[in-house]
């Protein structure tokens, strides 16, 4: 009874290390100037999205006044307005609401579902494995953007609709990344003694697997995070977006193509921003990965 005893309490301490290990990594996070700067462009981003109403009023990013179009920035109106006299920090304010709400929450629900998949497929194996991984290659078989296409036409343009389209579209690569981790993972003797101590699959799963793989996941979903910015940008810039005139830092692009020459400043702000927001994520995702890697250690 002590040695099974013994074994759970190595488990527990399994957890306790894992907590542990997240101080160490984010005191060596704080060294990276990169990752800070990344963090603090963040931060200043979510500040934006949370607080956008107060801001400005997304009456001023919808109004049109079109005796007063392509007025260039001035203090009156700090980027200008566009084609329509619509007021362009408005739109870019409230269009990061729109496009970061967006990507984040995308981000996050292709993070949970896949890494639950991957989890699955490497704890169980066996056939759980071959059903999870076949479904795998079927998703991964179709291009990212005509499978959003086809979800985007057949269940129509909506916030909702988006998010579950972009999900679709990118939980595949956490499912194969937590796979090969989990495989690695069920082999480590905290684990077997969670399963001799009589934890349940799914407790083990969750309370061991998951925050051992947690640091690997975190990195990826921040890289992610990047690219789904660029991702919904990109489907708004093709017309797969909100109806108008909803605010989108793509949909501003898309709009602006026209008038490059005329008013620059009109694609310069969102393209400014889209690229701004995909760096600050790239550099804190390079650091938590350089953070997380033992070998960096300082």
């Amino acid at each position: 009874m002590s040695a099974m005893t013994g074994r759970v309490k190595d488990a527990d301490r399994g957890e306790f290390k894992k907590t542990g290990q997240f101080h160490e990594i984010f005191r060596r996070l704080r060294k990276d100037r990169g990752a800070m700067v990344g963090l603090v462009i963040l931060i200043v981003l979510i500040f934006v999205i949370i607080f956008a109403d107060m801001i400005v009023p997304y009456q001023a990013a919808i109004s049109q006044d079109v005796m007063n179009n392509f007025a260039a920035p001035s203090a009156e109106h700090f980027m200008g307005t566009d084609m329509y006299g619509r007021d362009v920090f408005a739109r870019f304010v409230h269009g990061a609401r729109t496009s970061l709400a967006i990507s984040l929450f995308a981000s996050v629900t292709s993070c949970v579902f896949g890494s639950l998949l991957g989890a699955a497929a490497g704890y169980f194996g066996g056939k759980v494995d071959m059903a999870i991984m076949r479904c795998l290659d079927i998703f991964m078989s179709v291009p990212d953007i005509l499978f959003t296409m086809v979800v985007v036409a057949a269940l129509g343009s909506s916030i909702p609709i988006l998010i579950v389209a972009m999900t679709l579209a990118y939980f595949t690569n956490y499912v194969r990344l937590v796979r090969s981790e989990v495989l690695n993972l069920c082999e480590q003797e905290y684990v077997e003694a969670a399963k001799a101590g009589g934890a349940s699959s799914a407790r083990i799963i969750l309370s061991h697997i998951i925050p051992n793989a947690l640091g690997i996941i975190l990195v990826n979903l921040t890289l992610n995070v990047a690219s789904l910015v660029i991702y919904q940008s990109s489907l708004s810039y093709i017309g797969l977006s909100l109806p108008q005139p909803t605010p989108e830092w793509g949909s501003m692009l898309s709009e602006a193509r026209e008038f490059m020459l005329k008013a620059p400043h009109l694609v310069f702000f969102p393209a400014a921003a889209i690229v701004l927001t995909a760096f600050s994520v790239n550099l804190l995702g390079d650091g938590l990965r350089d953070a997380m890697d033992p070998r960096l250690k300082n």
